[in-house]
């Protein structure tokens, strides 16, 4: 079994930064491979990127590739999402979600999930 406690939202204008942090306990993350996604008022989750158990392989969505980076802290059981020139669009409850399998876009490959955290980006 693994807890995810996601931190960092907040509200940031258009062209802004922000970093997401993921904290597992319960059993170390090492053996997961780590995702994240977001769900905007009215719209379907929808992921963002994920990384491999290793740490060595990301993959991210297209409406995110280079603008966001995942990367992880094994000795801090800690995964973090750079957000960089944060869009209005990007406004949502971000998720990250943990999987005994392989990096997944979908949402039903992941076994666990955080509580998310609010990221508003203003215009």
């Amino acid at each position: 079994q693994v807890q995810l406690v996601e931190s960092g939202g907040g509200l940031v204008q258009a062209g802004g930064s922000l970093r997401l942090s993921c904290a597992a306990s319960g059993r170390t993350f090492v053996g997961y491979a780590m995702g994240w996604f977001r769900q905007a008022p009215g719209k379907e989750r929808e992921f963002v990127g994920a990384i491999s158990r290793s740490g060595s392989r990301t993959y991210y969505a297209d409406y995110v590739k280079g603008r966001f980076t995942i990367s992880s802290d094994n000795a801090k059981n800690t995964v973090y999402l750079q957000m960089n020139s944060l869009k209005p669009e990007d406004t949502a409850v971000y998720y990250c979600a943990a999987t005994t399998g392989y990096i997944d876009p979908g949402k039903s490959a992941y076994d666990y999930w955080g509580q998310g955290t609010q990221v508003t980006v203003s215009s």
